[in-house]
């Protein structure tokens, strides 16, 4: 190269160029792994831990609502522990020591289910072993998933103390569920009662409402007469027709139910056509809203039947029927009683006839009718646990509405069929309507009444906190209203109206693997005695005892009995409870064995935040505030975040037949779970997701960028030392604006890790970084940072580099937990070095500026005017970068003008010179149509091309250095 011909000088090894060895691929499935194992053998979360011990951190704590021990993780998991993580890092990184203790829900149908299962494939009886080696191998098979699930949910990044989970199988952990149930039997609330209850046939247990989904099902519906036994004038022979779509339940009938605000009719049959079941001279009572409906179903035609009168709800109080049922051959007057006709407020006009079929056993708001009239010893014990019909029915006795595997059996049929012989019938078809199903076998259910045990939500409970109400429904609103910050805000609407509605929490299930109902009921005394529930202190002072010491199998040792009552009371005197405890009460209980009795718990026992998924409004949000308020007296939290479900692409719901679900393992090995944790941050998780291949394509795009940012920030800040750091007060203007933004930033950000909106704060940064920074401020500073000597220009935007490095780590860091500590450890390498011990910066308070950023954002506008005209010289092949450019920048606004002389306008629009003038904008000069009064006439640069800045100056050529302008002459120099 001849070294005296400036056209073949090479000043490129004298640039500021960025150096450092952060790699553009980021490789993440491959080098994730060995940051997990870096941080285990830093043991980083009991470090965090230490950071608290002078008391210098505010405690905060999310409590985990525990998975299911059961089966690999998908998206929902992956979903739902991210947003916790996300939750419990900035906090801890915005000074708090923020606690995160994960747990597992390890009892329950599910598990039994399984073992069951593996028993039927090896041709095992479940009923013919040990209930304790049964439960044992329930424990076992727990306990392997939740090995499996920590190890899934550890790679996602989570955080949290992964070393000491809580199960609810733990020993404590039982004996604490059983000390919970156990203040309910002290306090007055627990009960048996016989009422109906959502019953599995398949699994053979009561269900709580959290365990039912809703599916279409295809229903029998028929239309029956009753006939009025005591009808007088026209009203002799009346017959009153009810509809419904379970038709099995017809043989349980008690009561026909009207409601007075609707207007009925009697109508009289006049003619019939072939095969219809009326008669003429039938008389029917119907609601008139429904009864061509009703008439046209039984297949009449028009005139063939006339609306005699009004009928006035005094006339139907007086009504008695008969069961369409009564008399009939070979059924020994099994239903020969009377049927009255009720008022009930939940009888509409919408649907049906008017009329409804009241069966108390089998239906809600049936039994509340009864329980109103003080009639509970008309209900029927007619339906078992397999949905059969007991042996004392007649004609249907072993008869099942559904079979083992939760399809139609013959009992629906059967009462059909007998109800067309005995006349019972007008109408009948086919319905297709939503029916609650198990969400575990996935089978319709029944209501069934059957004898069980549960919480009173409205009986006044004497125990001394009552502060917020006397019972647990009274608490639990109050909590709603007085002590809970709900996001979103529906959330507060959910629960309170599900739990102002709801009836008595059931809490007993006919299982095997769970915490038992410790408790015993005296023999020969009814449920209503106040003697029927042994309440002992010392009695469950024993059981507490004994399962801490050996779990909660022991309640089903030999001699248990005697082993907890003798020398208290008679054992021969009470009979032991061996239902087993809804696990929604061992879940709501983990406030007492998690948050009060651990040491890395609460000091109130009181977390600071329950987060889960919208249906835990009916699930572990519901059960949790239940249980605290029955043995606390208020909500055990005081923050319920709430996040929707995962779709995906097109909005469907994700399931293996449709071939549309995304395993978060496979996110993983293809991306990396930070691509994952960033799909988290950037969708609105409070209403429901979507997530695809295009959805994360996109994700892992906006990650690229944001990397490349980062990667920038590096290379410039190769070499950089606290001697290069130069104060705010003496930086350039554009540098003090970047300052403004930071100050802005860090409250937005501050505040959005505290209100859980992840998807603002991430949105905020990412915009900063992408707009403000690299579209905006690096791509001004790179000429200073590349082509200044050692200037103060230079080293301010180094500082501020530095600054802005610092912030954006601990922001992200919450976010792309793997990501910011590969940056972090590129700048701060050690072995105790990482940005998960570290917190967000203060920011100064007088960073913030609003003149300045006035100013500036002047200075913006005009810079995009001038940079849309060079564009379009560029895409004109008239010049070839804007530096070739010197326009001349027309601004009619004089305060715009005196802003833009005040700053190096050419250095911000990256041209070699500019010329600012008020002159009025020329006809031909370039505008843009949302920025007027600026205008924009293209000149080229004129002087020689400086050989190491390539800008066109007139002084190129004139100084020591051949082919340099005078900056980069000196510093060469």
């Amino acid at each position: 190269m001849c070294a005296d011909t400036p056209e073949t000088l090479d000043y490129k090894s004298t640039l500021n160029l960025p150096q450092t060895d952060f790699p553009m691929r980021a490789g993440l499935p491959k080098r994730e792994p060995g940051w997990l194992d870096r941080w285990a053998e830093m043991g980083i979360y009991d470090r965090l831990r230490d950071k608290a011990k002078d008391g210098s951190r505010q405690p905060f704590t999310l409590h985990d609502g525990p998975p299911y021990a059961n089966g690999h993780l998908h998206i929902g998991h992956a979903l739902n522990k991210t947003i916790k993580d996300m939750i419990v890092r900035s906090h801890q990184m915005m000074g708090f020591d923020a606690r995160y203790v994960p747990g597992w829900d390890c009892h329950g149908l599910p598990i039994e289910w399984k073992i069951e299962e593996q028993y039927r494939a090896k041709g095992k009886d479940k009923d013919a072993v040990d209930v304790v080696e049964f439960r044992r191998e329930c424990r076992a098979f727990a306990a392997e998933w939740v090995d499996i699930q920590r190890d899934e949910f550890k790679r996602l990044g989570i955080t949290g103390n992964w070393a000491d989970p809580y199960l609810t199988m733990d020993y404590h952990a039982e004996a604490v569920i059983a000390e919970e149930f156990m203040k309910f039997l002290m306090n007055g609330t627990l009960y048996q009662g016989s009422k109906p209850v959502m019953w599995s046939p398949v699994e053979k247990t009561a269900l709580a409402e959290a365990e039912i989904e809703y599916h279409d099902h295809k229903s029998h519906t028929i239309w029956v007469p009753f006939a009025a036994q005591n009808g007088t004038g026209d009203l002799e022979g009346v017959k009153a027709v009810i509809w419904t779509t379970t038709p099995w339940t017809i043989p349980s009938n008690k009561a026909v139910a009207y409601n007075p605000k609707i207007a009925y009719g009697l109508y009289e049959i006049t003619g019939t056509p072939d095969e219809c079941w009326c008669k003429v001279g039938d008389k029917y009572l119907l609601a008139d809203a429904l009864a061509e409906d009703v008439l046209v179903k039984a297949r009449l035609e028009d005139g063939m039947w006339k609306r005699l009168r009004d009928v006035a709800p005094e006339e139907l109080d007086t009504l008695t029927l008969s069961h369409p049922f009564a008399g009939i051959d070979g059924a020994n007057g099994f239903w020969d009683y009377d049927v009255p006709m009720i008022d009930g407020d939940h009888v509409t006009d919408d649907a049906g006839t008017g009329f409804v079929h009241t069966a108390p056993s089998h239906g809600a708001d049936d039994y509340e009718c009864f329980v109103k009239r003080g009639w509970l010893d008309r209900m029927t014990h007619n339906v078992g646990e397999e949905s059969e019909f007991l042996p004392h029915v007649p004609f249907f006795a072993g008869l099942k509405v559904f079979n083992h595997k939760g399809k139609e059996d013959k009992a629906n049929a059967a009462v059909i069929d007998k109800l067309v012989e005995a006349g019972g019938l007008i109408a009948r078809g086919r319905v297709t309507h939503s029916y609650p199903h198990s969400w575990r076998s996935k089978a319709p259910i029944v209501f069934r009444n059957t004898p069980q045990w549960f919480a009173a939500i409205d009986r006044k409970i004497d125990d001394g906190q009552g502060s917020y109400g006397d019972t647990i429904r009274e608490r639990a609103l109050t909590s709603i209203d007085q002590l809970v910050k709900f996001t979103p805000q529906t959330g507060r609407n959910r629960l309170y109206s599900m739990i102002e509605s709801r009836p008595d929490w059931v809490l007993s299930r006919q299982r095997a693997w769970g915490v038992p109902l410790t408790c015993f009921t005296k023999k020969g005394v009814l449920p209503t005695d106040p003697d029927f529930l042994l309440r002992n202190d010392a009695v469950n002072t024993r059981i507490s005892e004994a399962f801490e010491a050996d779990g909660a199998d022991v309640w089903y040792g030999d001699g248990a009995k005697d082993r907890f009552l003798g020398g208290i009371v008679d054992p021969d005197a009470y009979d032991q409870v061996f239902d087993v405890l809804d696990v929604w009460f061992d879940s709501g209980s983990t406030h007492a064995f998690v948050l009060r009795d651990r040491p890395d718990g609460t000091a109130d026992g009181i977390a600071d935040v329950y987060m889960e998924g919208t249906d835990q409004h009916r699930g572990w949000f519901h059960s949790s505030l239940l249980q605290a308020c029955g043995t606390k007296g208020r909500a055990p939290y005081r923050n319920v975040v709430t996040h929707g479900f995962t779709l995906d692409e097109k909005g469907n719901k994700m399931s293996k037949s449709l071939g549309n679900t995304i395993v978060p393992e496979k996110v993983v090995q293809q991306y990396g779970a930070d691509i994952l944790r960033l799909w988290v941050a950037q969708t609105d998780y409070t209403a429901d997701q979507r997530i695809g291949p295009e959805i994360l394509k996109g994700v892992a795009d906006s990650y690229r960028r944001l990397r490349n940012t980062l990667r920038f920030m590096l290379g410039a800040l190769n070499e950089f030392s606290d001697a290069d750091r130069v104060d705010p007060a003496d930086m350039p203007e554009l540098e003090q604006w970047v300052l403004h933004r930071l100050a802005e930033l860090d409250h937005k950000v501050r505040n959005g890790y505290q209100s859980y909106d992840f998807q603002g704060v991430f949105s905020a940064v990412f915009n900063f970084a992408t707009v403000d920074l690299s579209a905006f401020y690096f791509d001004i500073r790179k000429d200073a940072l590349y082509c200044d000597g050692d200037t103060a220009r230079r080293r301010a935007a180094r500082s501020v580099l530095d600054i802005l490095f610092h912030r954006l780590t601990t922001w992200l860091a919450p976010i792309l937990v793997f990501t910011m500590e590969e940056v972090w450890l590129e700048r701060f390498p050690g072995a105790d070095s990482s940005i998960h011990l570290v917190d967000i910066p203060e920011t100064p308070a007088n960073w913030l500026n609003e003149p300045l950023a006035a100013k500036w954002a002047q200075v913006r506008q005009a810079r995009r005017v001038v940079t849309a005209a060079l564009e379009l010289q560029r895409t004109d092949k008239v010049i070839g970068a804007s530096l070739e450019a010197a326009p001349v920048v027309h601004v009619r606004d004089a305060e715009t003008l005196a802003a833009l002389k005040t700053v190096s306008f050419d250095d911000i629009c990256i041209t070699s010179d500019i010329v600012l003038t008020g002159d009025p904008v020329p006809s031909e000069a370039f505008r843009l149509p949302e920025i007027e009064g600026i205008g924009v006439v293209f000149e080229k640069a004129e002087g020689e091309k400086c050989q190491r800045c390539w800008k066109i100056l007139p002084d190129v050529g004139t100084h020591a250095h051949p082919g340099t302008c005078k900056r980069c002459d000196e510093a060469l120099n």
